[in-house]
């Protein structure tokens, strides 16, 4: 089996950490059991190897042998290809948790990341751009929260999906804005209650630490 390399920054400032989403990948390789090791590229300094990598500048890369793969998407889609953990062959589950990889990352994420822009750039809350956003988010995770309060997992089993969602809306609740569902809030909580997770988070944490 060829060698699995996870790239990430050598460092990030306080605010970021535990959300860089090298997280996403190390989740993923750690529920799947797969042996990898962590390589970084400079923070500051973004150079011609990086980008060569990532087209625009980001982080994570991984790769596998010879094939080189960014965006996390991808990431997980070969992972669990590879490794059978967290992609169902059955054809309709498979389906199924694509379906729902991508409507994390497009139907939710799509209006979570702006949202988050927003406080983390300290707009207030009473202006156009904040209203927009906001009720734009809501009616997202109102169409959410009632698929969460019916299941545990978005598909039979705990997938790379879970993986996507539950981190997408953990950084919605690192803002409270997730006071108003509570399926989904839940949904949060017990993702992240899992070993894997916890082990992806501590060395993410410890990783840029390190660099202090």
């Amino acid at each position: 089996m060829s060698e699995l390399v996870l790239t990430t920054f050598d460092w990030v400032p306080d605010l970021p950490r535990g959300y860089v989403r090298d997280l996403r990948v190390r989740w993923a390789l750690e529920e799947a059991g797969l042996p990898y090791r962590v390589a970084s590229v400079p923070f500051g300094e973004r150079e011609a190897a990086h980008f060569a990598h990532q087209p625009f500048g980001q982080v994570p890369w991984l790769t596998d042998g010879d094939l080189s793969i960014f965006e996390s998407g991808a990431i997980l889609l070969h992972l669990g290809a590879k490794s059978g953990a967290l992609l169902p062959a059955e054809p309709r589950e498979r389906s199924a948790t694509v379906e729902w990889l991508f409507a994390a990352l497009n139907s939710v994420e799509m209006a979570s990341l702006p949202w988050s822009i927003l406080i983390f750039s300290n707009v207030p809350k009473d202006t156009p751009a904040w209203e927009r956003l906001d009720e734009f988010l809501n009616a997202r995770l109102g169409h959410l929260e009632p698929v969460l309060a019916e299941r545990e997992w978005l598909t039979e089993s705990f997938s790379i999906a879970d993986i996507f969602m539950s981190d997408v809306l953990r950084l919605v609740d690192r803002f409270d804005g997730l006071a108003s569902y509570p399926a989904c809030k839940t949904y949060v909580t017990r993702a992240t209650a899992r070993p894997a997770f916890k082990k992806a988070y501590a060395d993410q944490m410890a990783h840029f630490a390190a660099a202090d």
